[in-house]
């Protein structure tokens, strides 16, 4: 439906405060504010039908950083297999193909990143960590040459697990997709961690980082995402977790927040909208067999546009979160940077495309996680895409976050051509 094409009028949309101000209902209404600002500009203007992805100044912003970044940066020292992941995936899924030269660059980078002992740190002799791995993982992917694949050595992966998936659900799940990726999950890399991530869910139904801690949109992702992957979405109570989440899209913003009462933030356009696709998958999965052979048509149709608002996401990544200068932003008034230009192409792909499970193919195979992974498809009869037609970005994988056919071309390199 979307915010502006709606029926009520913005003034509405306001959180209602009572006459006790804080410090975060001030920042709410602030927020609210600058937000309300630039939608109802666009209402009165009627721009909504000509809205406009500022595909090249995003594509310039990225290559600017690929040269070198500014110096106040050096706190992300401990960060450059994800910076390699976020430039090098925003620039694909924009669809400015990778340079020979940026190929090579990217190789080089992350080689220097891998560790003897296992797994990748953050930077040249840093200790391997899970969620390095898998940004370097993810980034290799993204590159997708054979020299990238065969950089990963294989043989001691496994070490990163015990230190790093049970420290917080995100360590699961970086772990689980790597392991993925480069067909590596065993019966040892998942002992455990289902039934530990199942006590990471919250009576309101979001998950954790731990047990006992507040639901968050990226953990509760990164805990989906996981079970998901070791086919155990079943130990999970999913009403409760669709209700959780379906409660984070605000309602005059159109973006999420990544937990309840806090503001809206353009990362968890991905960490909260790329639950729906999975959770669409498991709710039709959990229907009755009739039902189930008819999930690609009408089923899949209904919760594809039900589960969340596509068109208010991308009113506000597209309104709200461009940068003038390129780049993308958490909010009005802040500046980019390439965590959130990553995170918000992923949130717009995902409020684009209608990326389903194929259960008809899968049907009556024993599946390994590689091969589900394979089973994710782009249905071209329900993409929703605002304003201007070319605003159309490339679909992302809704577990990996790797855009579709880099994830197959990964797959099948390690694990042979896939018939499927």
């Amino acid at each position: 439906m979307g915010i502006l094409s709606g029926s009520r009028k913005l003034e509405e949309l306001f959180t209602n405060t009572d006459a006790l101000p804080t410090e975060s209902s001030k920042a709410q209404t602030d927020t609210e504010v600058s937000v309300y600002e630039l939608f109802k500009d666009a209402r009165d203007k009627k721009l909504i039908n000509t809205i406009k992805l500022n595909r090249g100044s995003h594509i310039k912003y990225v290559k600017d950083g690929l040269k070198g970044l500014p110096s106040y940066l050096v706190a992300l020292d401990a960060s450059k297999p994800w910076l390699c992941f976020w430039m090098l995936y925003s620039l694909d899924i924009l669809g400015d193909e990778l340079s020979q030269d940026l190929v090579k660059k990217g190789i080089s980078t992350i080689t220097k990143l891998q560790n003897p002992t296992g797994g990748f740190g953050g930077g040249p002799g840093q200790i391997s960590h899970a969620a390095a791995t898998y940004a370097a993982v993810n980034a290799l992917a993204t590159i997708g040459t054979k020299e990238a694949y065969d950089l990963i050595d294989r043989s001691k992966f496994l070490k990163i697990k015990n230190k790093f998936t049970f420290i917080f659900t995100s360590g699961a799940y970086c772990v689980l997709s790597a392991a993925t990726l480069t067909n590596l999950v065993t019966p040892e890399l998942t002992a455990g961690t289902a039934e530990w991530i199942k006590r990471c869910q919250n009576y309101d139904g979001g998950i954790g980082g731990e047990p006992g801690i507040e639901g968050h949109g990226g953990y509760t992702f990164c805990g989906l995402a996981a079970m998901e992957i070791m086919g155990k979405t079943d130990l999970l109570d999913i009403p409760l977790l669709l209700r959780w989440a379906t409660s984070l899209q605000m309602q005059l913003e159109g973006g999420f927040q990544g937990r309840p009462n806090k503001l809206v933030d353009g990362c968890y356009s991905f960490w909260v909208g790329g639950l729906f696709p999975l959770l669409e998958a498991i709710m039709t999965r959990n229907l009755p067999e009739k039902d189930v052979e008819q999930s690609n048509s009408e089923v899949s149709k209904y919760i594809a546009q039900s589960l969340f608002d596509r068109e208010a996401l991308q009113e506000y990544i597209l309104i709200a979160c461009q940068s003038p200068k390129g780049g993308l932003i958490d909010k009005p008034k802040r500046g980019a940077d390439h965590y959130h230009t990553c995170y918000c192409l992923s949130g717009l792909s995902t409020a684009q495309h209608h990326v389903i499970y194929d259960f008809e193919r899968a049907k009556g195979k024993d599946l390994d996680s590689g091969a589900r992974s394979l089973l994710w498809k782009d249905d071209v009869t329900n993409r929703i895409v605002l304003g201007d037609p070319n605003n159309l970005i490339n679909s992302t994988h809704p577990i990996h976050n790797v855009a579709l056919p880099n994830v197959r071309k990964m797959i099948e390199h390690f694990y042979g051509e896939r018939n499927f």
